[in-house]
């Protein structure tokens, strides 16, 4: 299990090999097909690694920035957890079971690629609440809220307003279920 550490480490060396926080251009560097589907109803992505081809499958009905980030997330999962993904243990049918550690991991992976580390920190020294950090980092609250938490966790001296709602990206699917 990967600890806050070597999460940001993985992230980082992500952003640098990719170019940047754009998380479709590192999933081609990485070899990963992101494909778009009209198939999922509350599912809002999945990782997949079958017969040597890795693919994240995203909901169609995403608006651009969940899209962003749910395709971050996956990637989390591609970055740590692709040998349950091979053994089929990923199966992600109710997707982001937020409880389990292989669910905050990718969170944790998707805020700290998404979000620059010392941009946060700037932000939060001008004391921006988590709502003025997403819209200034186009992603959710709570993935700001995970990015605090994470950087607490790395002894950065911050204080969280609330804790992060851990499901939210659950929480988001069931909201744009049909």
């Amino acid at each position: 299990m990967p600890d806050s550490k070597e999460i940001l480490r993985q992230a980082n060396a992500l952003v640098r090999q990719s170019g940047g926080h754009n998380p479709f251009a590192a999933a081609k560097l990485r070899g990963i097909d992101v494909q778009t589907t009209d198939e999922f109803s509350s599912l809002l992505g999945m990782d997949v690694f079958r017969w040597k081809h890795r693919a994240i499958f995203l909901n169609a009905r995403m608006s651009g920035q969940l899209r962003r980030t749910v395709c971050a997330h996956e990637l989390g999962h591609d970055v740590f957890h692709r040998a349950q993904a091979r053994r089929a243990e990923l199966c992600e049918l109710s997707l982001f079971r937020a409880k389990t550690s292989m669910e905050y991991e990718a969170n944790a992976f998707a805020a700290h690629f998404l979000i620059d580390t010392e941009e946060c920190m700037e932000a939060a020294e001008r004391g921006l609440a988590p709502c003025q950090m997403a819209s200034l980092f186009e992603t959710e609250e709570e993935l700001v809220l995970i990015k605090l938490q994470e950087l607490m966790h790395l002894g950065y001296p911050l204080r969280l307003p609330r804790e992060p709602k851990a499901a939210f990206l659950r929480q988001t699917a069931r909201k744009k279920a049909p």
